[in-house]
């Protein structure tokens, strides 16, 4: 079973920036689709960006622009990189490889 482990989650300013990371513990993940999610207090966990083992990426339309996803097997990990954060950003941001969700990282927005 493979594990997922975020990082890179904390507080920042409106219009600032964030490298999320999300790391797995087997070389398996370099074969699946990793999607990065997220959850804020109150709503539904809504799915923020995808991208597949060849790379091929597909974005949420309020994130597009602003957040990049990219993934470097070598370090079986996954990143994702967001700019120009807003309040509405705020979240708990989860990645997901197959059926496995890792414990999430939580990014706060201050206007």
């Amino acid at each position: 079973q493979v594990q997922l482990v975020e990082s890179g989650g904390g507080l920042v300013q409106a219009g600032g920036s964030l490298r999320l990371s999300c790391a797995a513990s087997r070389s398996i993940f370099s074969t699946y689709t990793v999607g990065w999610y997220r959850q804020a207090p109150g709503k539904e966990r809504e799915l923020v960006a995808t991208i597949t083992a060849s790379g091929i990426t597909n974005y949420a339309d309020s994130v597009k622009g602003r957040l990049t996803i990219s993934r470097d097997n070598a370090k079986k990990t996954v990143y994702l990189q967001m700019n120009s954060l807003k309040p509405e950003d705020t979240a708990a941001y989860y990645c997901k490889m197959g059926t496995t969700w890792g414990q999430g990282t939580q990014v706060t927005v201050s206007s």
